[in-house]
């Protein structure tokens, strides 16, 4: 992941030297209302892994039908479709895919309000998420965030 970073991964770093636990700083997509946000993510790995999936979960607030306040991601290969093949790099991919192509219809519907926005006023919902991406992944915001990392781009 350090040698040949997937798509819109600008960075990801270990935290105080622990192996098992890394922040991600993901990029907005572009043509997506996340466009031009930096998103940052938590990572701990199991000491069961590859066997049980990484944990990840946004650290930035971020406005998605399959992400709850807390940064939980209701994604189905973080939970009982991973298989021991996948790796972080691909999990970090999905995420991304995510914010392209969300799922409203989620088994588990971590944020049920912004999933019937989703499908009831799109318009709406995609102003929200510009506003959150404006409010909580770009400028100043983004300045209060201390933190070192490999930058990747």
């Amino acid at each position: 992941i350090y040698s040949n970073p997937p798509p819109y991964i600008s960075s990801v770093c270990l935290v105080q030297g622990n192996l098992r636990h890394f922040e991600a700083k993901i990029t907005g997509p572009p043509d997506t209302p996340y466009e031009g946000g930096v998103f940052l993510l938590d990572i701990n790995i199991p000491t069961d892994y590859p066997m049980c999936p990484p944990m990840v979960k946004f650290i930035t607030k971020i406005y998605h039908p399959n992400i709850d306040r807390n940064g939980f991601i209701c994604l189905d290969i973080l939970m009982d479709n991973w298989r021991p093949y996948l790796n972080i790099a691909g999990a970090l991919l999905s995420i991304v895919s995510f914010l392209t192509d969300p799922n409203p219809d989620c088994v588990i519907d971590v944020s049920p309000e912004i999933s019937r926005l989703y499908k009831d006023d799109y318009d709406r919902y995609e102003a929200t998420v510009r506003e959150w991406t404006r409010k909580y992944a770009m400028g100043e915001y983004l300045k209060g965030l201390t933190f070192l990392m490999f930058v990747f781009l």
